[in-house]
């Protein structure tokens, strides 16, 4: 399909007691480019992240900033689905995957908007020429570049970060994913997306980042998370087609290298 710029870009980030980051971390956001706005999907925190977010909103960045406060804890898949599909009902047309500790630095908000006039959707990658981790140790690096080549070799597709969560998604593709219907709701949800993305026709582009640890609070990386991804990633192998040839693929493709919910918002 033929890219565009992006008008509306979202930024849209799960959270769970990330109080000590949000403060510092949404101005940071919203300064790296003045069409940015951003959605935080609260799980309930008991740090109240929510009430750090409903400050900002009603302080500084009203009509840029908006919270979905959800009951509990729903996992990071469901939050994202939550996320995207109040992005697409108020008229987003770009939609960015952030996490809210800083692993995501706001200073490659630039290259992803700029990128998104390329492909229909970009990937920050770990694992491609230049990018990278820090301070992470020897088992997590191991992990985390075996859960991508595991991906990539089971899937058959040239992803080089199947499993890296900064990613940006034009409107059209959340669209003809069929957002209601993906299964995956750990770290696996980023690998049935692009997935499901590559398979409909739509091209992708990768860029470097350096993905830093967490600045504070506790990460949510556990081994039921890992052991997940692991399992799914065949389920996707044989049972995905199954969903796939229900979905619409795109006239063109381009190659390039709950709970209760409650929505507010300020503006």
């Amino acid at each position: 399909m033929q890219c565009k710029s992006p008008i509306r870009p979202l930024v849209v980030i799960p959270t769970y007691n990330e109080r000590e980051n949000m403060s510092r971390l949404i101005p940071a956001v919203l300064g790296a480019d003045t069409s940015l706005h951003v959605l935080v999907v609260d799980d309930g925190s008991p740090d109240d992240t929510a009430g750090v977010i409903l400050e900002l909103m009603e302080k500084e960045y009203a009509g840029r900033v908006f919270l979905n406060s959800r009951l509990r804890k729903q996992g990071l898949g469901r939050a994202y689905v939550d996320g995207f599909n109040w992005g697409l009902e108020n008229g987003y047309d770009f939609l960015i995957e952030m996490d809210g500790d800083w692993s995501h630095h706001p200073r490659y908000l630039g290259a992803m908007l700029r990128l998104a006039k390329e492909a229909d959707f970009v990937i920050g990658s770990r694992y491609v020429p230049d990018g990278g981790t820090l301070n992470w140790g020897i088992g997590r690096q191991v992990l985390s570049k075996f859960g991508s080549l595991y991906s990539r070799l089971i899937l058959g597709v040239r992803i080089a970060d199947f499993t890296g969560g900064f990613n940006g998604w034009s409107a059209e593709v959340l669209r003809k994913i069929d957002l209601d219907t993906l299964r995956s709701n750990g770290y696996s949800f980023q690998i049935e997306l692009k997935y499901r993305a590559d398979k409909l026709g739509f091209s992708h582009t990768e860029f470097p980042i350096i993905f830093d640890e967490r600045r504070a609070g506790k990460s949510k990386m556990s081994v039921s998370i890992s052991l997940e991804a692991l399992w799914r990633v065949w389920g996707l192998r044989f049972f995905g087609n199954r969903v796939l040839k229900n979905m619409k693929r795109p006239s063109q493709t381009v190659e390039t290298g709950a709970e209760s919910t409650n929505v507010r918002s300020s503006g």
